[in-house]
């Protein structure tokens, strides 16, 4: 059966449905260039509403298991792949990707051009786009959902582990990967919704916070922003992702939307600190604007190697890391992980330095 996506810009590509939707289909199209790690960009709740196109030619050999998932289910609006295959074969696999999507009801097309879109992507940039069994008269109307943090973001509160430092970790769309590199180090952690005011997450006495990773326009959640002001101003805190975008608005810095983004797991990054080049993992629309940072007390810490971006900020005064990058990985390279080390050594410095003056 033949579908059809059909870009806002005026292109439309033809392909063959193996998951057909039972209505036209609507979302961002956006492209991931890594070779593998499906899995895991499906479940990214980052991905919130979005087609996501795969550049790598095959997709689906090592299918889909039960232990990789960031999320409890996809978050895509759509997949388009080249080749597909549909015939797992890794001894964890539990299910073939259509299956997967099926159980979902998420559309999946392939035989299409990727190449082809990819570069209409890359002129054109991020654009609305369509998925539908219909070649022609397709109408486009801005059906763009300001909430995609609400979405993903998990209504109620929830503990894990046991440790010395007790870390709350803010879900604007996390995940699971955040939460296991925190455990892993030892950490009590406490999830908390979005929305969660600073009186209460100050009620939980943590010694430090940690802003995760999430959806859409970082713009869209100001209303949180003199919360997130109000925690890095008490606790030490480390912003991942959205989070690295909310800590530069919350204290008067401004973000901007890339052409087509960062979604892969091979962007390279220079720590100015340590001057290392390491590879890391992306996904993400929008950058911190380092003309902005002037008489904010942030410092960019970490550039993109690609286009120079803003990776990663810390503050002159208060106790801030951030990163663009995912530090956790999955998928991608761990190089970056010694983040969350970083971090939590600064809590403990903290700790130590807040019972020394008591």
């Amino acid at each position: 059966m033949k579908g059809y996506i059909h870009l806002e810009s005026g292109g439309k590509y033809e392909g063959k449905w193996l998951n057909p939707p039972k209505q036209n289909i609507s979302g961002e199209v956006v492209f991931y260039t890594g070779m593998t790690g499906y899995q895991e960009v499906l479940t990214d709740p980052s991905y919130k509403d979005q087609i996501i196109v795969f550049t790598y030619p095959l997709i689906g050999n090592y299918g889909i298991n039960e232990e990789d998932f960031e999320s409890k289910k996809p978050h895509v609006a759509g997949v388009i792949v080249y080749e597909v295959n549909q015939n797992a074969s890794h001894y964890k696999a539990n299910y073939s990707l259509p299956e997967y999507l099926k159980k979902w009801d998420i559309p999946l097309m392939h035989h299409v051009d990727t190449r082809a879109i990819v570069r209409n992507i890359r002129n054109k940039g991020s654009m609305p786009a369509i998925l539908s069994s219909e070649s022609e008269n397709i109408l486009f109307v801005n059906n763009e959902d300001g909430d995609k943090v609400g979405k993903v973001s998990d209504k109620r509160m929830s503990s894990y582990g046991k440790g010395d430092a007790h870390i709350v970790l803010v879900d604007y769309g996390l995940k699971k990967s955040i939460l296991t590199s925190l455990l892993k180090r030892g950490c009590q952690v406490t999830v908390v919704p979005y929305d969660t005011s600073f009186q209460a997450i100050k009620n939980l006495n943590p010694d430090g916070i940690l802003l995760s990773n999430g959806p859409g326009d970082p713009k869209q959640l100001n209303p949180q922003l003199a919360t997130v002001k109000k925690l890095i101003q008490h606790f030490p805190t480390l912003g991942i992702c959205l989070g690295h975008q909310l800590v530069a608005l919350s204290l008067g810095g401004n973000t901007k939307k890339l052409l087509f983004g960062h979604r892969g797991a091979n962007h390279p990054v220079i720590d100015q600190v340590t001057k290392r080049v390491f590879m890391t993992s992306q996904n993400h629309s929008y950058v911190v604007d380092e003309a902005s940072l002037n008489e904010t007390g942030l410092k960019s810490r970490f550039y993109n190697l690609h286009d120079q971006s803003v990776e990663g900020l810390t503050h002159d005064q208060y106790l801030i890391q951030t990163v663009q990058f995912h530090p956790e990985a999955n998928p991608g390279p761990a190089e970056g992980e010694y983040i969350f080390d970083e971090f939590l050594n600064m809590v403990k410095e903290n700790s130590r330095s807040a019972v020394a003056y008591a």
